[in-house]
Order: structure tokens, then sequence, then C-alpha cells
């Protein structure tokens, strides 16, 4: 038998024998076992006891080296999961403790570096969770070893065990971003810094010396070596994140003071490479590169500081002296072309030493002028020493390093040295274009790691802050290359690079249009070997000054070059030519003043041969690029892109097949049908039976389409139903039923969802109020109303205006009954009323007893717009519905009525008060003694609304809100959404925009009268008790 017999997982106890033998199942090479061994694990990862069982494996030194392993991943990834007390099926506390007991002795003894690695790792992250709380004696047990280690006659293997925890626990605490765990570094970094300086030190004499002198103990200066790196690592961790204020702590500059002397002095052993050995020369180069990253990360993290330091501005002057000196091989003026275009420079993949510093220097330098003129922006207090800090380093930094002869000098070899191609730029150019393309026009913080993205950065610095004495040397130079005469042609290129990332600062002292006409359109027709490098330069050019300042008479000029370089018939136009151009076309029609009349004589080639570009190229993250180009001229094409629609909705499915697991295309591929179906209009129809297939598969519950496209997917939905003319076709009303289980996620897409179904109400109401559709509609508004957060209430009460207005449109009062009866079935209409009741009782406390009300005042203002379209609609309704709410009859409406009028002056939108008004007056129509009694509430509310909406019409007894002309609405250009028409009909069917106020009150309020027995009896019996005022107010309105 092969191995052990696999049971189902939960017929497994955990003994340390089974936990054993599944470990080993999990590193068989037979997929069954590993399958079963890792289900096992998994199941045993919330019982008592696996946790300590996995470190007693891995103690275990006579057990096999990948089970060990296994076991400590096990561990580490446990940590995360269970550690947290308040976790569930938290690892237990005594388990806890068993395991921290032999940590660190087991860390310290640890032969196999990689197992020692991840036991360092599994410390850490306990110490993030429990230092210094439950594990107080961590870090002083740890420097305790350090010290141990550092004896005579110690255990070789304990120093660099005891250097690797550390410097785990310091990389955990110095990433945490709560500040308890930064405090908690700090309190110990002092000890910790006294402890490890010495070791660094005393290594790097041993080291030094045998350099220096010689002797038997190679291995020894190895290890030594070794060692002060280890060191080093957690020394520059330790004074970035363990100190508030560097410079003002005497161990760190004296630190500081090492640093730089050693940097100065390892940098000349590595130059000279007399005698060393490979692994002697690259330890050195990482101990150089440390301390780079010490200095870079001082200058960004702490400026100020930085600044004091001692003697900071000449070792950053060493580093730009070390950049320059780089310049001076890295790149040429000259190129000879023979074919191909050849230029000087470093040849090989793997960067030299000397690149990867001048590369830090180059960010150091970036990071000084932030330092002076982008200052990082804080809310913490700062005490006045700590503003005359800041200060005193930027005076510094500003009179003494960042000078204007400084500028020009860095202005100077960046633009014509960084700036420009190496052959290995132009070899890989040729053996990988599409990967060089996309590596090159990498976003984020890909420029952190190239010498040339680096240099662009900072020349923009340089210009924007040195402009008055920058612009005109680069002009000059600018002027003497920018003719076609002119074939230098990388150093035209480097020019021209600068010229467009200094577009927003050049653009008043810079003719473009005329340097366009004369210049980019005669060299962009070049034929000579080695123009490619120019074309490519042009579209980014053109890509950077169009947004700027290129007037609307050249765009067709603009338009024509980017035609000539996506074309496939131009020799010169290689891949790398074209896929820049497919992505800089993108800011060209996406700028402003983009005219998409005067573009659509080009817009058949552009957008033909970028489709044939996305067919061409292989790499998934040049597709989207190119496709986000395609995106963007159909958003600004707008219903101009009807012609072109068929032959970009063609390109999409192979697309998507193509992506297979890549999301992220997907997601590009719904929002490019997304803007296509907006510009199309109601002609999208014809492409529903590709989209709507798409739509159900990515909002499928549980799915990993859901997971991934749901928000893209349900952008495309909102706007296929925008879109759509009615009657809606049975294929999208089936995918209604699909918004519900994305209403019971409650995620961001909820309010996504509601607007769907918002559109639904507005395109297929019939359908949508037609009995069991119409039960889930109400059903689920109701729970969402007791769930959601205040912001998103608003919708769904807004919602429940649109059902009852549109059963009313078609039904009247009996399609309105059903609606209100299943509102008191789903406990919708129950969760109003006690809100607002909730809110009524909170008024009627006062002094120390007071309550404030529960319910915010606009979701307090939406739950009386739903009550008031219901009485808008039939007065009896809303009573009996009220009735079946609540037994309490006539005292619910009183508290009702009470808390509205109380509440009416909150109510700010002239639209909610006129509907308010309204539902008031048709109230009166009931007869009943409980709104008859409210005359003065009555007639201050009319005298309010009626008066406000009289203001700035012609009629004195005008309404603003009513709508006169629902054609007046349409827009005058381009073709409408078929919505927009659907809501401008709903809108002006509405009473609140149909009825005249005072109108609709005269005839309520006659008929009132008349049914009391005439004004002597209205007057005798209702109106009697108001106010004098509010009668003479109410009566100047005219109405009777």
């Amino acid at each position: 038998m092969d191995g052990p017999i696999e049971l189902p997982p939960d017929a497994n106890p955990l003994t340390p024998q089974l936990l054993f033998q599944h470990l080993v199942s999990a590193v068989s090479p037979q997929q069954q076992r590993i399958r079963a061994g890792t289900q096992q694990l998994q199941t045993w990862e919330t019982e008592r006891g696996y946790y300590s069982g996995l470190q007693d494996i891995c103690i275990e030194k006579s057990l096999p080296y990948e089970v060990r392993y296994l076991a400590i991943i096990q561990l580490k990834n446990g940590i995360d999961k269970y550690w947290r007390k308040t976790a569930a099926n938290a690892v237990a506390k005594e388990e806890k403790t068993l395991i921290r007991s032999r940590l660190l002795d087991y860390g310290i003894n640890e032969a196999f570096v990689q197992l020692a690695l991840q036991n360092a790792i599994v410390i850490a992250k306990i110490v993030r969770f429990e230092f210094p709380n439950d594990w107080p004696e961590v870090i002083t047990s740890v420097v305790s070893l350090l010290r141990a280690a550092t004896q005579p006659n110690a255990n070789p293997i304990h120093l660099p065990r005891a250097l690797l925890i550390l410097l785990q626990i310091v990389k955990e605490l110095s990433t945490a971003r709560l500040q308890r765990s930064r405090v908690s570094l700090q309190s110990v970094t002092p000890e910790i810094l006294y402890m490890l300086g010495r070791v660094y030190v005393e290594r790097v004499q041993k080291w030094r010396a045998f350099l220096s002198q010689g002797g038997d103990d190679e291995g020894g200066a190895i290890e030594a070596i070794e060692h002060s790196l280890l060191a080093l690592k957690i020394l520059r961790r330790l004074l970035i994140a363990g100190y508030e204020f560097p410079n003002r702590d005497k161990d760190v500059c004296e630190f500081w003071t090492i640093v730089r002397d050693h940097f100065g002095d390892f940098l000349a052993v590595s130059e000279q490479g007399v005698a060393l050995s490979e692994d002697v020369h690259r330890q050195i180069g990482k101990h150089l590169i440390q301390f780079s990253k010490l200095h870079v990360e001082m200058a960004r993290v702490h400026p100020a500081a930085y600044a004091l330091l001692p003697d900071t501005l000449s070792l950053t002057r060493a580093y730009w002296s070390l950049a320059a000196k780089l310049g001076e091989t890295f790149g040429s003026k000259t190129a000879v072309v023979t074919g191909k275009i050849q230029s000087s420079g470093d040849a090989e993949n793997e960067k030299p030493l000397t690149e990867r510093l001048s590369l830090q220097g180059l960010i150091l330098l970036r990071a000084c002028i932030k330092m002076v003129w982008s200052p990082t922006k804080t809310f913490k207090y700062r005490q006045p020493e700590d503003k005359e800090e800041q200060k005193r380093a930027t005076d510094m930094m500003n009179s003494e390093l960042l000078t204007e002869s400084l500028a020009h000098e860095v202005m100077e070899i960046v633009v014509t040295r960084f700036f420009v191609f190496r052959e290995s730029d132009l070899r890989e150019w040729e053996e990988e274009p599409e990967e060089w393309e996309a590596r090159e026009e990498g976003e984020g913080d890909a420029w952190e790691f190239s010498i040339r993205g680096t240099s662009e950065k900072l020349f923009l610095d340089l210009i924007i802050h040195f402009k008055s004495s920058l612009v005109q040397p680069l002009l000059n130079v600018f002027y003497t290359v920018s003719t076609p005469a002119s074939d230098n042609i990388l150093f035209k290129d480097s020019i021209y690079t600068a010229l467009g990332l200094a577009a927003s600062v050049l653009h008043q002292n810079l003719d473009f249009d005329a340097f366009l006409i004369s210049t980019l359109v005669v060299e962009v027709q070049k034929q000579p070997p080695g123009y490619n490098i120019l074309r490519r330069r042009i579209a980014i050019l053109l890509g950077q000054w169009t947004p700027v300042k290129v007037s609307a008479a050249n765009r067709p000029v603009v338009y024509q070059i980017f035609q000539h370089l996506l074309s496939r018939d131009e020799p010169l136009n290689d891949q790398v030519v074209r896929v820049t151009a497919g992505r800089q076309f993108k800011h060209v029609a996406d700028e402003w003043e983009f005219d998409a009349t005067a573009f659509m004589p080009y817009a058949p080639d552009i957008l033909s041969r970028l489709m044939a570009l996305i067919e061409e190229v292989e790499l998934t993250e040049t597709k989207m690029a190119l496709l986000n180009t395609v995106s963007v001229i159909v958003v600004r094409m707008e219903h101009h892109v009807n012609p072109f629609a068929e032959r970009i909705v063609a390109l999409l499915p192979p697309l998507w097949e193509q992506s297979e697991q890549e999301h992220l295309m997907k997601q590009a591929i719904l929002t490019i049908l997304t803007r296509l179906i907006n510009a199309m209009k109601d002609e999208s129809r014809r492409y529903h039976p590709m989209i709507l297939p798409l739509i159900a598969r990515a909002v499928e519950p549980s799915s990993d389409m859901q997971t991934y496209l749901l928000e893209d997917a349900l952008d495309l939905w909102a706007a296929v139903l925008v879109q759509t003319p009615a009657p809606a076709s049975p294929e999208i009303l089936s995918l209604a039923p699909h918004l519900f289980p994305i209403f019971a996620l409650g995620s961001e897409s909820l309010r996504k969802g509601l607007e769907i179904m918002e559109s639904y109400i507005l395109l297929a109401p019939s359908e949508l109020l037609h009995d069991e559709m119409r039960d889930r509609l109400i059903a689920s508004f109701a729970t969402l109303l007791s769930t959601v957060k205040a912001k998103d209430s608003g919708i769904i009460t807004h919602l429940m205006e649109y059902v009852i207005r549109q059963a009313e449109i078609l039904g009247g009062e009996a399609a309105v009954e059903v609606v209100v009866s299943g509102l008191v079935a789903s406990g919708l209409l129950k969760t109003v009323l006690s809100g607002i009741s909730d809110n009524w009782e909170a008024r009627q406390t006062t002094g120390p007893n007071k309550r404030y009300p529960p319910l915010d005042v606009v979701v307090e203002t939406d739950y009386f717009s739903v009550l008031a379209r219901i009485a808008l609609a039939s007065p009896r309704l809303l009573v009996t519905s009220m009735a079946a709410t609540n037994p309490l009859g006539e005292d619910r409406m009183d508290q009702t009525l009470d808390e509205w009028f109380s509440h009416f002056g909150n109510i700010g939108s002239p639209t909610q008060r006129k509907l308010a008004c309204l539902a008031f007056t048709r109230l009166l129509e009931t007869g009943e003694k409980w709104i008859l009694q409210r005359m003065q509430d009555l007639m201050a509310v009319w005298t309010d609304v009626a008066s406000e909406l009289q203001e700035g019409t012609e009629d004195e007894r005008g309404d603003s809100l009513v709508y006169q002309d629902p054609e007046g609405l349409r827009p005058t250009s381009g073709p409408e959404a078929p919505e927009d028409e659907r809501r401008r009909q709903f809108l002006f069917a509405d009473p609140v925009h149909r009825a005249h106020t005072l109108q609709f009150i005269r005839e309520r309020l006659l008929q009132v009268i008349e049914r009391c027995g005439g004004q002597d009896a209205f007057h005798r019996d209702w109106l009697v008790n108001v106010d004098r005022e509010v009668v003479s107010s109410f009566g100047r309105l005219g109405l009777l």
C-alpha cells in the first residue's frame, strides 16, 4: 500500500500521526493524494491543537524537509486567519503560549535557511498582533539572543538566524498602519540600534580587514559581509520607522555619518574591483544599494530630518555626480544609420551597479525638489520646533542645493543623455516590439525602475519650478534641431521628448501650430532608416500637445498624421509605431474641443486600422489600451458612430473568447459596449441578441463573472434599458428577476440595481406590476427599507412613488389599491408609519428625558412623500391602509398628521412641498374630523405653498411647477434616448406638474364647504378657532 487510507475529511480525528501522514500526502507527486491531503488539512484548520501540531513536525529535524516546509507554511497561513482574538475559531490561548515558547529557540538553531526564514516570518506576524501587550519580552529576548550570538564561542549559525528574525520583526512593525504598532517599534528602537550598530561595524571591520590585508579566513570574511548586510537591512528600516525626528537623536547622527563614509569607501572599492571575487563584489554592491535606499527613504519620509542630518548636501551632490558620470556613456547625441539605428550605451540586460545607484540619485533629487516646493501636507499638530526645522531644511535645500546652475546642469544631462535611446533599447524594440512598447508606456510607479522614466519625472519637476530660467535654453536647443534638414534622429527624439513633457509650461512660448505644419508633417513622411523612432515620438508629441494647444483649423492635420501612422502599408510604421499611435490617439479624441463632424472623414480609416491592430497584437494589456482608444472615440462621436458600429461589435466576441480568465479584458469589452449603446441610442437594439446573454451570465449569483464583472455588467444593463424604446422585448423582461439577488447582496451595486429597476418601471410598468413580479418587487423594497442606510432609503421611497403613480396610470384607484395592499402585506407601510411615529414620540419628550428623533429629516420627508402619493391617488386607501397597519385607528391618523404638519417646514424641495400640499387638500374629501379640525394648519400650508409657487411667474395667480409644453424640453441636436422621452412624459403626467395649486385647493375647499352646509356652517364649525392672521393671509389668495 503506497500511503494511508484516505477517509472522508470529517471521519479523520486530528492526531500527530494522521497530521504527519496528510502532510506527506500533500507533498506527494500524485495529484489525487495531494488533493486529499490538502482537503484534510483545510478541514483541520479550526481544530484545537492543529497549529501546535504543525510546529511539532516542523521542529523535528529527522523528518523530511518537504514535510517540515509545508508544516511551517501552513502555520504561517494560519496566523493570518486565526491568531487574532476576535477571529472566528481563533487559536486557543494555551496553544498560542505553547507556539510562542518554541519559536525563538527553534529559529536560531534551524540549519535550513528557508525554514528559518518562514519561522522568522511567523514570529514577525505574531509580534504584530501581540507586542507589547501579550508578548512584551519578545524584542528583549531577540536582542539578548543577538548579544549572545556575538560572543567568541557562540554557535556560528546563531548570529545570522537572530538577524533574520529581527529583520522580519522590524519589517512587519515598520509597515504596520496602526499607530500602536509604530509606537511599539519606536519604544524599542534605541536598544536595537545600539546593539545592531555594534554588530554592523564589527562585521564590516572584519571583512574590510581581510580585503585589505588578506589572510586564511576567507570563509569568515564571506560570513561577515553577509552578516553586515543583514544588519544594514534592519538598521535602514529602523532609522526610518523607529524615529519621529531622526535628526535629533545622537546615535542616528553617528550612524548616518558612518553610512556616509562607508558609501564613499565601498563605492571606491566596487569601482576598482581589484582582486575581488564575483560574490564579494555582488555583496558590496548590495550594501551600496541599501545605503541608497536609506538615503531616498529618509528624504521621502523625513524630509526635514534628511536635510538636517550631517553632510547630506554633499551626499546629494555626490549622487548627482555619479549620475552625471553615468550620463557620459549612457546616451549619445549622434547616431550611426546603416539600415538600423545604433547608439552608444550599455547593451547588457543586467543593470550595472553604477546605473542602479544613479537611478536612486535621480529619485533622491526628486525628493529634494518635493521637499522644497511640494511638501507633504499633514493634519498632525506640529510644535514650533518642528516648523522651525522644516523652514530651516527648506531654506538650506533651496539656497545651497537646488540652485539655477544645478537645474541647468541636470536638465542638460537628462535631456541630452538620459532621454536618448541606447543600443539595448533599440535591440529590444526590434526583437520584442510589443513587450518593449508596453514597458515604455507603463503607468503607476514603473518610472522608479528606469533611468529614462525617472529622468522624465525629474525634468518635469525642474521645468515647472525653474520655468523662468530653463524655458529659453530648452527652446534654443529645440530651434536648432526642429527642422526637417536635421537628421540627428536620436538627439532630435530626446529634444521632442522634453518638448512633449513640458507642453503645459511651453504652450505660451512656442507656436506649436507652425511647428506642426512646417516640421512634423514633413518628418512623419520621411523614409530613411531610423525614422520610425521619430514617427513614434511624433505620435506621443501630438498626444501631449493637442489637448493643450492645437488650433481647430489644424485638427484635420493631426487626424491625417495619425491616419498615416496607423497604416500598415508604410514600411517604417512597425508595430511599435502603430501601437503607440493607437494609444496616443485616445488623448487627441478625448480633448475638450474634439469635433465629431470634423473627424468624420478620417474615422473610417482610423477606426478600421485600430481594430485591425487590436487583432494583430498579442498582449492583453496592449489590446485593452487600444480598445480603450476605440471606446473614447465612440463616446466622442456620439450618434455619428453608427456606420462603424457593426465593425466594432464584430471585433468583440473573439476578444471575449480569447480573454478566458482575463477579467480586465472582459471589463473593457463591457465598457465599450456600454458606450456604444449610449452613442447609438435606439439603433443599438440590433445588438441585443449578443448583449443580453452576456448581462445574464455576468449577474448570475455566485458565479466568477459576477465577482469580477458585476459593476460593468450593471452599467451595460442600465444603458440597454435607457436606449430601448417601448415595448420591451421578452428577452429584456426576462432579465428583471436577476435584480432581486443583487438587492440581497446589499453591496455597492445596490444603488445601480435600484436605478435599473427604475428604468424597468418606466419602460414596462404593466409587466413589472403584474402579480408575482409586483409582490417580489414590493417585498424586496420592504426588506431594503428596513436595512439600508439613510442615503439609499431615498431611492427606495422614490421608486415606491413611481410604482404608485404607474399603477394609477394603468388602472386607476383599483390598481393603486392592489399596490397599497402589497405595501401593507409586506410590512413596508408599517416601517414607514413606525418611523414617523417614533419621531412623533421623540418630539413629545422634554427636559432631561428629551430624546432626539431617530429618523433623519430627509428620510422622514421621503416617507411622507410615499403617504402623499397614496393620498393623492385615493384618500380612502390611505385611511384604510393606515388602519390595517395599526388598531389605534383615528389616534394613528392624528399622530401622523400632527407629525406631518410639524415636519412640513423641514421639507426643502418645492416639488415635495407641493405634493404634501395636494395630499392634505385631498384628505379634505374624507370629511373626517381629524382633518377638518386642522384648518389652521391647512390654511398655513396652502398660503405658504401657493405664495412660493407664484414667485417668478408672469401670472400673479400662476404656478411655477406646472409645465405647459413637454416638447419644449426635447433636445434640438441629435437623437434622444428613449428613456429621456419616457421620463419627460412621466414627469408631465405627474399631478404635481399638471395641477394648478390654487385651482386644486379652491375646487376641493368649495366641495367641503358645501358638504358642511354652506359658508356660515363651515365658519361656525371649523374656522372659528383659526387665528385671524392665518385666515387673513389665506384670504389674500382670493380663493373664496
